[in-house]
């Protein structure tokens, strides 16, 4: 499966935070984006096999679109 990640760098913290918009309350964060990127690779599978346990639907990828304001 594939997800897009949301990635938001805390300059206080010094952390890359991640969400993943079609898995709410699925989050991860790590001190570089490339551990960052891991750390949500490894939730989203987490999460993903906790639904599947529960029997609940896993959710499908979210249509995002991206737009540039000038």
């Amino acid at each position: 499966m594939v997800y897009t990640i949301v990635l938001d760098y805390d300059p206080d913290e010094k952390v890359y935070n991640v969400s993943v918009p079609a898995l709410p309350g699925c989050f991860a964060w790590g001190t570089t984006r490339s551990q960052a990127v891991e750390r949500a690779k490894e939730v989203i599978a987490t999460y993903l096999d906790a639904l599947v346990d529960l029997g609940e639907p896993v959710p499908e990828e979210v249509d995002l679109e991206r737009v540039r304001v000038p």
